[in-house]
């Protein structure tokens, strides 16, 4: 049956590498650069293995590749929303401040998915302090280099409302270029992607295409045509300055490629954005990005900053035991210490479960 429907999908393949083919004539090589690269990433649920977590606590925490904390907030599902807002504002937080910026006084007004009717809130939480911390550093720091900064994730996402993004998009786009006029200074922003829906449609035909068979590092950029044909969403792919001239809202700020940092065939292409207005920067931005990947590890030819940035966003260890005993410690006193035993018995129960099933 497999090679049956492969047989009748064969079409579709040529199709596919009819298409990668016509990549061919814009691929160009990368010329290696030296630079100050800046990579922050968010920790995400997944990284909070605290094993008494009776109130379904989530930290959101995240850190550059030099491992300074740059946002901290543990939230749950059962968190006021509207009291959240409330706390950023006031504190004036990354968060705070991008809301000032942008004139919204409620996290709903910056997504809908903040309504709190969801528990799915949470993660898009996470997104949002990841987005207003990247934000926070392109504007409001002055670099002592020229210096590349790199988002875990592309330049594009759904969570926003209206044309937000957009908006924020043009916040950082005038940060960036009082930047250049005030300090002299070049400030580029890249997200990079190990892993989307474009690159795993096409990776066989490009490979079968050869395109990047040019035993150099490389990059091209991906045509609206072949993001079409995979993101059903618009507003994922439209070219931002589409959304600001009239059209429907957009959820895109970058402009999308394919990059190789390895010199052979067999090395990882992965999918790269660059700020849709920074495009003409493409072979300075990469250059500086080879660089860093070339010293990859334990990723091969993944740009290093953000492995570092992703090592230490992960809560574990020492920090999840400082964590849990936080949390029981609130329990306890919540419960009063007539019932606290029962605390430390449930949780010395659910460690060893933890333990002999992790």
């Amino acid at each position: 049956m497999i090679r049956a429907q492969a047989a009748r999908d064969s079409r579709l393949l040529a199709e596919l590498v009819r298409q990668a083919k016509e990549l061919a004539q814009d691929v160009r090589p990368i010329r290696p650069r030296a630079a100050t690269a800046v990579a922050l990433t968010a920790a995400d649920g997944g990284n909070n293995a605290v094993a008494f977590n009776p109130f379904s606590l989530q930290i959101v925490r995240v850190v550059d590749s030099q491992g300074k904390e740059l946002f901290l907030d543990v939230v749950s599902p059962g968190t006021d929303v509207g009291e959240l807002s409330r706390k950023h504002l006031a504190e004036r937080t990354a968060l705070g401040g991008l809301m000032t910026d942008l004139g919204v006084s409620e996290l709903r007004e910056l997504s809908p998915l903040m309504s709190g009717r969801s528990n799915r809130w949470v993660e898009v939480y996470r997104d949002l302090c990841e987005w207003a911390t990247l934000y926070d550093l392109v504007c409001n720091h002055d670099f002592a280099a020229d210096t590349l900064v790199v988002r875990d994730g592309l330049l594009r996402a759904t969570i926003f409302s209206g044309g937000t993004l957009v908006r924020l998009g043009g916040l950082m786009r005038a940060a960036i270029e009082r930047q250049a006029r005030q300090n002299r200074r070049r400030v580029w922003l890249v997200g990079l992607a190990k892993k989307t829906k474009v690159l795993d449609h096409y990776r066989l035909a490009m490979s079968l295409a050869g395109i990047f068979d040019h035993g150099t590092p490389c990059f091209v950029q991906v045509p609206v045509s072949m993001q079409d044909s995979v993101y059903r969403s618009q507003e994922y792919v439209r070219d931002p300055d589409d959304a600001t001239s009239g059209n429907a809202a957009s959820g895109n700020i970058g402009q999308m490629y394919f990059v190789r940092f390895g010199a052979r065939p067999g090395d990882p292409v992965w999918t790269a954005d660059l700020l849709a207005w920074q495009a003409a920067d493409a072979q300075a931005v990469f250059g500086h990005l080879q660089a860093d990947a070339a010293a990859g590890f334990p990723v091969p030819f993944y740009p290093f900053s953000l492995q570092q940035a992703d090592a230490h966003s992960r809560v574990a260890d020492l920090d999840v035991e400082i964590i849990e005993d936080s949390l029981v410690n609130a329990v306890r006193d919540l419960v009063g210490k007539d019932k606290a035993h029962i605390v430390d018995a449930l949780r010395l129960t659910t460690d060893v479960a933890a333990r002999r099933y992790a």
